[in-house]
């Protein structure tokens, strides 16, 4: 916490701007994997329980079933580790949760383990990159079973359906690479050349050219991320390192947008759609035959999993505080399900304050509106059981095919279901249950958000400086082995590997800090004079690459524009 003064320069009513927070996006390219998973996932052990009877049971289920929302984007060896970490991480969750509910009925405890279980459940999944849709719905979960009576008899019986449906839900994500084995890393490999291909437009120097390079390199980032995570060796390497020449040809027009054709880029990238072959470069024999950097990124080991924390634990500290006080207001205020203002909280907190204040005005938009959805289906979904099943399901599948064109969106769908399953157990007065959701979500919202004011990242500052550090002896690396007579291949590659990341870093340092309301003021001409330096010494690099005569055939390298 911290007294901070506002960063100089820095208008608080610009950083309340409602300006584009409710504006609509493009879906997403892949908006009906999760929207179809979540259907296929949560469906059948609804339908299972409705035919038993047994319903009520219906939360344990879905605490395994939701876990199918994840890891839409990553290839398949991949998705399948990452799956299984977040099962587990879901049956940690909720058996602390059910735990903690079978040993006391105190309100106050239960908020207090939830809103610190809701912190941790947000630094892991920030640390690890697992989403989207990332804390959100292990915390919803895991709140709701704080507040549902239990006995420690009933534990292990409720953990194993939730297991049963999480093994479900990982062969429901696993389905698909029946169909397309390699989906997943052409979509990404695609994304790289489109991006690269929406920066080559500017030419460099154009009308948006900033905001396009950093999308082209974070798309290109996430490429290799995909690539990477597969087997260097055996029946997938082929189609690996057919991506990895493309993904490479992202990379240099990115370094040098004058000389590249972006209607070539976008040719490639259509062709990666579907099953048909991986197009073909048309580099010169040997020329990239050999990915020397790649390598070297494989070899490269990830930091930690403690080093990955230590930056997040301003928005840890943020979660815990904010979710605490908002399920304590909400207990003040007489309500009876104060996860609801809990979850609301952790929903709020981004990367920065600025991202925070739009997720809030998002959140209550969506549930607002989510409301009055309720009151309109409620009618009809008391006419039975399996009518609540079934809206259920649509509302599970309209959450995740509109949540991507923008967050309230998708809550419209989110905040009606939620409001449904409460009913699994029985008939609840909608009402009484409207009136809550909205309170709990104005509480949630403004105690969340006023607890991420008291809690600032001072750090932030610091991070920038070192990034740029980091992004100038990158820099210097590379510029002193373009400036060799004749430097090692690898060391060039590794080292023009090495800035690129260095430069993404620190564009993704600045963007996160700058959305900081208090804090010192941020170095902003070293930024630019390191990014401007940066980009210069990249396509000195790329041209230096490309006039390297190859060691095999004494032959150049094609042309850029190729």
């Amino acid at each position: 916490m911290s007294s901070a003064t506002p960063t100089p320069g820095t208008s608080l009513g610009r950083r309340l701007s409602l300006s584009g927070v409710l504006r609509l996006r493009r879906p997403s390219e892949i908006w009906f994997k999760p929207a179809l998973s979540a259907v296929a996932a949560v469906a059948p052990p609804n339908l299972i329980l409705l035919a038993l009877g047994r319903l009520d049971l219906a939360m344990y289920t879905m605490a395994g079933s939701l876990c199918a929302l994840y890891a839409h984007n990553r290839p398949y060896a991949a998705r399948a580790r990452t799956l299984a970490w977040v099962v587990l991480g879901m049956l940690g969750g909720v058996a602390v949760a059910l735990l903690t509910a079978s040993l006391t009925r105190n309100a106050v405890v239960l908020v207090t383990v939830g809103a610190l279980l809701a912190a941790v459940q947000k630094a892991l999944c920030d640390a690890t990159r697992v989403g989207p849709p990332g804390n959100v719905v292990l915390t919803f979960i895991s709140s709701a079973s704080l507040f549902v009576p239990q006995t420690l008899g009933q534990v292990p019986g409720h953990l194993a359906l939730g297991a049963a449906a999480g093994a479900w839900a990982w062969l429901v994500g696993m389905a698909p690479a029946l169909l397309r084995p390699h989906g997943p890393e052409r979509r990404a490999t695609a994304q790289a050349l489109n991006a690269a291909a929406a920066y080559a437009d500017t030419r460099g120097t154009g009308d948006g050219h900033a905001s396009a390079r950093a999308g082209g390199y974070a798309a290109v980032q996430a490429a290799w991320q995909a690539l990477l995570s597969l087997p260097a060796t055996g029946a997938r390497a082929t189609t690996r390192h057919a991506l990895e020449r493309l993904v490479v040809r992202a990379e240099v027009a990115l370094a040098a947008p004058a000389d590249t054709d972006p209607e070539r880029l976008r040719t490639w990238a259509r062709a990666l759609r579907g099953t048909g072959r991986i197009p073909r470069t048309g580099d010169t024999p040997g020329a990239t035959d050999e990915l020397v950097g790649v390598d070297v990124e494989l070899a490269a080991r990830p930091a930690p999993l403690w080093r990955r924390l230590g930056p997040l634990t301003p928005i840890a500290v943020r979660t815990a505080l904010g979710c605490a006080l908002a399920g304590y207001a909400s207990l003040a205020l007489g309500i009876g399900r104060p996860y609801w203002a809990l979850v609301t909280a952790a929903a709020l907190y981004q990367a920065n304050l600025t991202l925070t204040w739009g997720r809030a005005v998002q959140r209550v938009v969506g549930n607002v509106a989510g409301v009055l959805l309720f009151a309109a289906i409620v009618p009809l979904a008391h006419l039975g059981q399996v009518l609540l099943v079934l809206f259920c399901v649509a509302l599970n599948f309209g959450a995740e095919a509109l949540i991507t064109r923008n967050y309230w969106l998708g809550s419209v769908c989110v905040t009606p279901m939620a409001l449904l399953v409460t009913e699994f157990a029985g008939y609840q007065e909608p009402g009484e249950l409207i009136t809550e959701r909205v309170v709990d979500t104005l509480v949630g919202a403004l105690v969340g958000f006023l607890a991420a004011v008291v809690v600032t990242n001072r750090r932030a500052g610091d991070r920038v400086e070192h990034a740029v550090t980091a992004a100038d002896r990158a820099r210097e690396r590379a510029a002193r082995l373009v400036a060799e007579p004749a430097p090692d291949p690898a060391a060039l590659e590794a080292a023009r590997r090495g800035l690129v990341a260095a430069l993404t870093d620190l564009r993704a340092t600045v963007e996160g800090a700058a959305g900081e309301w208090w804090g010192r003021a941020l170095p902003q001409e070293r930024v630019v004079l390191a990014e401007q330096s940066g980009h210069r010494t990249l396509a000195a690099t790329v041209r230096r690459q490309a006039a390297r005569p190859d060691r095999d055939t004494g032959t150049r390298t094609e042309d850029l524009r190729r």
